[in-house]
């Protein structure tokens, strides 16, 4: 694997969530981010469809210890484009080859939008790194931990229904990490420019994910435990 994306794929795994803003606001996009940033968010997501998205992701681009991506990318151009601008990860609500190739060939991550397990593995065979759900069934991490019995080595990140409240539940599941949407950055507070409760709420989710990640592992060492004193 390469260095680049050897080194994005290794942020995801340790900070096993992002602040993804997607908003029609356009005076609320810095102020937005920045205080998701405040708030503990190491990975940021900016879609597409947010207004003048190219320009803030080369912008979060120069801050260190930031990792930056593109979201809604639907199209090599437009692939082209945030690679250009200095997303180093890709996301898609669909699963798409051309898309998935083309992160392999310029040193990108790949996180294309699945729903299915055929989607799951159609893009894990494809060379995807990560499978996005998208959108979230509503028996969520129940879902989850079911494909994952027979699919263990895909890394699901979902990115639709996740909360403050339930990222534990998602992280015990086995998800590999959650994208914080809406509930993140709430439309009301973006029309309000209520970026103090951004920050806020930031520093909760993050909290949350990291109690989330701490209960699954221990959930593990307990489970590897009771495997090893039973009886052969």
């Amino acid at each position: 694997m390469s260095s680049n994306r050897a080194a994005v794929l290794a942020a995801f795994a340790e900070h096993r969530c992002s602040a993804i803003l997607r908003t029609p606001h356009a005076a609320a996009v810095r102020p937005a981010l920045d205080a998701a940033i405040a708030g503990g968010f190491r990975i940021v997501e900016v879609t597409l469809t947010t207004p003048n998205c190219l320009n803030h992701i080369a912008a979060l681009c120069e801050q260190p210890g930031l990792v930056v991506g593109a979201g809604t990318v639907l199209t090599v151009e437009q692939a082209k484009e945030a690679m250009a601008a200095g997303a180093t990860f890709l996301v898609s609500p669909v699963c798409d080859a051309q898309l998935i190739a083309f992160c392999r060939q310029h040193d990108l991550v790949s996180v294309p939008g699945t729903f299915t397990p055929s989607e799951m593995m159609q893009a894990h065979r494809a060379g995807a790194d990560l499978v996005k759900l998208f959108p979230a069934p509503s028996n969520g991490p129940a879902f989850v931990k079911a494909v994952l019995g027979p699919l263990p080595f895909l890394k699901i990140f979902p990115t639709s229904g996740v909360t403050e409240e339930n990222a534990g539940q998602w992280l015990a599941a086995g998800s590999f990490g959650l994208g914080f949407v809406a509930s993140l950055f709430e439309p009301l507070d973006l029309r309000n420019g209520n970026f103090d409760a951004i920050q806020t709420r930031a520093a909760r989710m993050i909290a949350a994910v990291r109690r989330g990640i701490r209960s699954a592992t221990e959930a593990d060492a307990a489970t590897a435990a009771t495997a090893a004193a039973a009886p052969c």
